[in-house]
């Protein structure tokens, strides 16, 4: 038995997320249709986790089990025959049996993009969050500096968060200014249910004037969620990589 990892890239916005649900079509169900359709047979995918509803991914990894000895790259062009265009395999390959890919990822990086213009942008309307008002950049990045290391992140999940523990390590968070775009890079060992956008919320408050820079490290101490931010919206949302401690 052969496992394939795949990376996948895509636009989440038709989607209810990665996960298969009841309530709409997923990602994951998408890739398993198309997969049945060269292997003749339905298989499960399992994903190095679930992004959201309208969230995007530039390179999600994925990994399924499989007897067939097609050759790796029938599982790029050939799925990507049936594929919907918001949907490629960008590539594949094998790996070892024992490859985890939740439990042996090292870290994650989102990235979530701002489009910080009086006017709105038709073009980026699906990629970016608009916010109209001018942002202090250099007030959030003094407050993203208290995110870093590991601490209680209660205050930065969503109501209907599943985790057994709210206990998260940030390993940094990058903000960079692109005019008109304000972009925030976040890397960690995982994260809470909608804490990303939650995290970017909060920072978009302080860079507003609404909170001080310092809100972020009291939130950190007394994790109340409804003293933080307001829950950024999914479509600015990416990940960009997942790294692995080894194949």
């Amino acid at each position: 038995m052969r496992t394939i990892k795949l990376i996948i890239q895509y636009d989440g916005t038709n989607y209810c997320g990665w996960q298969e649900q009841t309530n709409g079509i997923s990602i994951q169900e998408t890739v398993e249709l198309a997969l049945a359709k060269i292997l003749g047979k339905r298989v499960r995918i399992q994903s190095s986790g679930r992004t959201d509803s309208g969230v995007h991914a530039v390179a999600m990894p994925a990994v399924f089990k499989t007897d067939s000895k097609m050759p790796l790259k029938a599982f790029v062009y050939g799925l990507n025959c049936y594929l919907p265009e918001d949907i490629a395999i960008q590539s594949a390959e094998e790996v070892p049996s024992k490859f985890k890919p939740i439990g042996g990822a090292r870290s994650k990086t989102y990235r979530y993009t701002i489009y910080n213009c009086p006017i709105r942008s038709p073009l980026n309307r699906l990629t970016s969050w608009h916010v109209r008002e001018t942002i202090d950049t250099e007030a959030m990045i003094k407050a993203s500096e208290y995110f870093i290391g590991e601490h209680d992140f209660a205050g930065f999940r969503g109501q209907n968060c599943t985790a057994v523990t709210s206990i998260r390590r940030v390993d940094s968070v990058i903000i960079k200014k692109e005019e008109p775009f304000i972009i925030i890079d976040v890397t960690g060992g995982g994260f809470l249910k909608y804490m990303v956008r939650i995290m970017v919320g909060t920072l978009v408050d302080i860079g507003r004037g609404k909170l001080e820079p310092a809100h972020i490290k009291k939130l950190l101490e007394q994790p109340i969620r409804a003293n933080a931010g307001v829950t950024a919206p999914p479509q600015g949302l990416s990940l960009l990589h997942v790294l692995y401690l080894e194949k």
